[in-house]
């Protein structure tokens, strides 16, 4: 019997959450190509974590990282792997597989928030099962590269690159392929960052909320305001702080030409989003610390003889809640101590980081040439 062929295959991932990934997935991988991919192969997987480079128009260069790393390193395949959304026009790409340079590249956000370690390691099963039967080698199931790749990732679509028949992409469509891209990018965004980052605005925060408790006219409005309307308080200085941090620190994108405005959009919506959760991130934060200090601070005692009434859990919940909103607002005019670009590191995740700085020396570009 012969011995079997083994195959190396060399995962590049970026700096991060991708490379996490693929560290925590990386020992089954060998046992799930054999049992999914070819039992009659030994594999190897070989992973690194680099900053993977970008081209001049911002796409990450599949073919020369090919050439420079497989020889390099004896690799017989390779695989990349990025938090950088991928684009095929206006459609966004869950993967790239270039099968005459034996490279494929998947792009982490496009496989949404939830379940991302299972959706990669589905995915790497069908991109180096589609390498494989392009190069030569046979795998043990009869159904086409094409079709692997879309198995487990409706809804898509399977685009050919017009410049290279080699390169297949599968790119997301519809409104819920959108939206699972829309979540990719703000998990990666790491919207829960926002609280530690801004240290001004949690302290003007804090102190507004704090003052608020130990103010008896706070505990007459507290005590006076149904519940509806106090949650449609939250929900509106969330918003105010929200829009707030984006106008002042100049985080919404303004592109010129209208394929620019369609793919600004979605970057849009996703920062809108980053900073929504991570202001609600900070107003939860804020609400626990304050319910601990109006609980060791107010005599229930005292808090009953200034409103008039006997007072329970809900009088303090209602109380912590008003400040917690009025805190809020107070942080939202804290921010303006920081610096924009801590505020841009705190929504922010590194690739998008660069796509905004290219974004901005375009622009510049551009001003300098009708000057």
């Amino acid at each position: 019997m012969d011995a079997p062929r083994e195959v190396t295959v060399g995962v590049l991932a970026d700096e991060g959450l991708p490379h996490q990934v693929i560290r925590s997935i990386a020992e089954e991988l060998p046992d799930t190509f054999a049992s999914l991919v070819s039992g009659r192969t030994r594999w190897r997987v070989e992973h690194d974590a680099v900053q993977l480079p970008l081209d001049e128009d911002g796409d990450i260069p599949m073919r020369t990282l090919s050439e420079q790393h497989r020889r390099h390193r004896g690799w017989d395949l390779l695989v990349l792997v990025t938090d950088l959304p991928q684009r095929a026009g206006t459609r966004p790409v869950v993967a790239g597989v270039d099968v005459e340079e034996g490279v494929a590249l998947i792009s982490l956000p496009a496989l949404g928030a939830v379940l991302v370690r299972r959706r990669v390691r589905a995915l790497l099963v069908r991109v180096v099962r589609s390498l494989l039967s392009r190069s030569g080698i046979d795998g043990e199931h009869d159904v086409g590269p094409a079709e692997r790749l879309r198995e487990a990732l409706v809804p898509t679509k399977l685009l050919t690159d017009q410049r290279r028949s080699s390169t297949t992409r599968v790119a997301l469509v519809g409104l819920r392929g959108r939206l699972r891209l829309l979540a990719g990018m703000v998990r990666d965004n790491r919207p829960w960052r926002l609280v530690p980052h801004l240290a001004g605005a949690t302290a003007a925060a804090a102190g507004t909320a704090a003052y608020g408790i130990i103010t008896s006219s706070f505990w007459k409005l507290a005590d006076a305001l149904p519940s509806l309307r106090l949650a449609a308080i939250m929900v509106v200085t969330v918003l105010i702080m929200t829009v707030w941090l984006t106008v002042y620190n100049h985080l919404w994108d303004r592109p010129s030409g209208s394929t620019e405005r369609r793919t600004a959009l979605l970057y849009n919506v996703s920062t809108a989003t980053t900073l929504a959760i991570g202001v609600t991130c900070m107003y939860a934060v804020l609400f626990v610390l304050a319910l601990l200090a109006a609980a060791v601070l107010i005599d229930s005692g005292y808090f009953a003889q200034a409103l008039g009434h006997r007072v329970g859990v809900g009088t303090y919940l209602n109380l912590v809640w008003l400040c917690t909103s009025v805190g809020i607002v107070a942080g939202a005019l804290g921010s303006s101590l920081e610096d924009e670009e801590t505020v841009r590191s705190a929504t922010y995740g590194r690739r998008e980081r660069e796509r905004q700085e290219r974004h901005r020396r375009a622009g510049e570009d551009r001003g300098s040439a009708k000057s």
